[in-house]
């Protein structure tokens, strides 16, 4: 009986003390990620190999900078990039799906294959102008600074670009609107290429001309040009370079969403180095070994390319480029920017990697 009582007492101190004790809290548990998130960032199995056409410029930085880093890789991309002599050949390997990733600019061929029905969609930012340091833009001769001080004396000059009816002439266009002119106000040179630009300059044949990094760096420091007025005052919303998607890509969403993801991912390591300092020996070493310009001094003074770190392109300055076109009956139909733009690939992949902070 004793020892009856002893254990109804024992048992009755051990429920009290249990009471009275702090609730036991299990270890803290990472939160696994949301079951879309997780999906989307494993490799795919088998790999697949993704075409992209690219001349391996400086703008090109979300291509190389993600293919030396492995981003594409780890997400069960294996990229091949190819070069094309021309945008019309990049559209037409596009358009006949024997590509599935445009690194290009806005252009007469590109808006016209999407009036033919062919589903090509702009997706997302490859090189704007950074507001005072514009890395695409106008450039006179240095032996002219003193005659060719404002927009007005632009009128009757030798201005050299590099195509007409692109991206090139609609810049040079818009220069020249700011001095109430046009390019039908200048003696309008096409010089296939921006170095022949420059080596224009040099010899007096030319007076100015639209010019991009590397050469606007090289041509200050040979004295042969100047880069004049910054492209912020002149195209605000310039969307200089595009991402495109051809229907190849499209028809694998699976496919589309990761390259993006890896497109943002390598962006983000691009804006750390250049605008944050962060890994930037790193990065100029990828660039100088992938992209065209391989001197590492000449990214210390280049004006930099500006590349979007959450992938967006300026839906403003793609849409200007349609009315530029129009008004010149340049696009043989009506396209809006709803018809050309798609976000949904870089709202994807903002949804997995969060906003840049």
């Amino acid at each position: 009986m004793k020892i009856r009582v002893w254990l109804v007492l024992v048992v009755l101190v051990s429920v009290l003390a249990a009471g009275c004790s702090p609730a036991q809290v299990p270890p803290a548990q990472e939160p696994e990620p949301p079951a879309a998130e997780a999906d989307v960032l494993k490799p795919l199995s088998p790999g697949v190999t993704v075409t992209v056409g690219a001349k391996e410029v400086v703008s090109d930085a979300g291509l190389l900078i993600g293919m030396a880093k492995g981003y594409y890789k780890e997400l069960g991309l294996n990229v091949e990039s190819i070069n094309f002599n021309t945008g019309q050949e990049m559209i037409n390997a596009l358009a006949a799906g024997q590509l599935d990733v445009g690194c290009t600019v806005s252009a007469t061929s590109l808006f016209n294959a999407m009036l033919r029905g062919i589903p090509i969609k702009i997706v997302a930012d490859k090189g704007v102008n950074v507001p005072g340091q514009g890395y695409y833009r106008l450039c006179i001769r240095k032996d002219l600074v003193e005659e060719i001080k404002d927009y007005a004396d632009l009128r009757g000059r030798r201005l050299a670009i590099v195509g007409t009816a692109s991206l090139d002439e609609i810049a040079l266009d818009r220069c020249l609107n700011a001095g109430g002119m046009t390019t039908a106000d200048v003696q309008l040179e096409v010089i296939r290429a921006f170095p022949d630009i420059v080596a224009a300059m040099a010899n007096g044949s030319i007076d100015g001309g639209m010019v991009i990094e590397p050469f606007v760096a090289q041509g200050m420091a040979q004295d042969i040009l100047d880069p004049w007025k910054d492209p912020s005052e002149y195209d605000p919303h310039a969307q200089t370079a595009l991402l495109v998607y051809g229907p190849s890509i499209r028809e694998r969403p699976e496919v589309a969403d990761r390259f993006m993801i890896a497109y943002i991912k390598a962006l983000r390591d691009y804006n750390d180095a250049f605008f944050k300092n962060i890994n930037k020996d790193e990065i100029i070493s990828i660039l100088a070994e992938t992209s065209v310009v391989k001197d590492k001094a000449l990214y210390e003074q280049m004006f930099p390319v500006g590349l979007n770190p959450d992938g967006y392109v300026r839906a403003k300055g793609v849409e200007l480029d349609l009315q530029w076109y129009k008004q010149r009956e340049l696009i043989q139909g009506d396209l809006t920017l709803e018809d050309v733009l798609d976000n949904q690939y870089v709202d994807h992949a903002l949804e997995v990697l969060g906003k840049y902070q």
